[in-house]
């Protein structure tokens, strides 16, 4: 057994590096003729377009393993289908089982660099690549929405803290020095009621949750005192300041999740973004659903290699080597499509986060399931 575990862990994971690289190879080329399109534009030159492509390959590389995992089983194991060499080892033992088995120990590895990939070294490519390319061109985040970013925040008590009322924060921009640029905040009591209103050109944020406003307009809401105050609308005071600090739990850090693609974040940084908002009471529901999905991709290459083993039962005369890879390219592009469905399916019907992840995985391994028990009896 431990000879065939040898034989074939060598060759799924050639095939499987082999069919890695080739989708990175695609998906680098088309990035870079995306690129080139702002080679040349102020101090951003061709060797920034490759070094901003090339931080973008890790990224791939996690999305893609699946597939390629697949591709590169199925590949495998129809080459031994077609050399007779895995009708030799049924003959010598090897059961269905004792196969599955095999390859879920081969599976494990490729599960963990899927892990690695997604928790350690892409999240961080991704954010080095943004933060580079910001740096060179000077350019600023900014939201998709028209009116800008937006974040929640609680008031709390200065001696107490406890919570006594809600700040809503909204900016246009974040800068490359991770200062914010128009900044509006509106805050409000237990019941929701306007207290305060603030307007400021930039805010620094100084560390320890502390951010300086600059050109600051307030707008505070009193209430007025006395018996002639009675029934009638509370007084506006207002104020212009050169500068003021504000204490607060929003970090440029949160600011830049807002435009970060959960399905880029690690799992640590989606887990204490969806305890944020969930302090808040904001939903977490798309934060959540990466986050299971996250921690459960990595399995999703054992499926895989579990779906790639009934083409080792499959005769040469039933499909050619080239007819069998075309089906699993297939295959992997429909589980991608399915699972990206999912989640906005789930997040549209508020479905549950765990099951929203786990149902593609479930509904490909029940298929692989049903396709073993077909060529088994068969």
């Amino acid at each position: 057994m431990r000879v065939l575990r040898r034989y074939f862990s060598g060759e799924i994971y050639r095939s499987v590096l082999f069919a890695l690289i080739a989708f990175l190879a695609l998906f680098a080329f088309f990035d870079l003729m995306g690129e080139l399109q702002s080679v040349g534009r102020g101090p951003y030159q061709i060797q920034h377009a490759f070094l901003f492509v090339a931080l973008g390959l890790p990224a791939y590389a996690y999305e893609l393993m699946p597939i390629a995992v697949l591709i590169g089983t199925i590949f495998v194991m129809a080459q031994l289908a077609s050399r007779s060499e895995f009708t030799v080892m049924r003959a010598s033992s090897l059961s269905m089982g004792r196969a599955i088995r095999l390859l879920m120990r081969i599976g494990l590895v490729l599960a963990l660099i899927t892990f690695v990939l997604g928790e350690f070294v892409a999240p961080r490519s991704t954010e080095f690549r943004e933060g580079f390319k910001r740096s060179i061109q000077g350019a600023a985040l900014s939201s998709a929405f028209r009116s800008g970013l937006w974040a929640k925040d609680v008031l709390r008590d200065p001696v107490s803290q406890q919570a006594i009322g809600s700040r809503f924060l909204n900016a246009s921009r974040i800068e490359p020095d991770q200062s914010v640029r128009d900044v509006q905040l509106f805050e409000f009591d237990t019941q929701m009621r306007l207290q305060r209103r603030v307007s400021a050109a930039r805010a620094e944020f100084l560390g320890n949750g502390t951010w300086r406003l600059l050109q600051v307009q307030e707008m505070e809401m009193k209430p007025i005192e006395g018996e002639a105050g009675r029934g009638r609308p509370q007084a506006v005071v207002r104020r212009q300041l050169d500068s003021s600090q504000m204490q607060s739990e929003i970090t440029p850090d949160i600011l830049a999740v807002l435009l970060a693609d959960p399905k880029k974040m690690s799992a640590l940084d989606l887990t204490l973004f969806s305890r944020h908002l969930q302090d808040n009471q904001q939903r977490s529901d798309a934060y959540e659903i990466a986050l299971w999905k996250k921690l459960l991709y990595p399995a999703v290459v054992m499926v895989m290699m579990i779906l790639a083993l009934p083409f080792a039962y499959v005769q040469v005369r039933s499909g050619g080597l080239s007819l069998k890879v075309f089906v699993g390219v297939m295959i992997g592009l429909v589980f991608h499509l399915v699972n990206n469905l999912f989640s906005h399916i789930g997040l549209l019907n508020a479905w549950s986060p765990l099951a929203t992840a786990l149902t593609p995985s479930l509904l490909f391994l029940l298929a692989a399931i049903a396709a073993l028990w077909w060529v088994e009896r068969h």
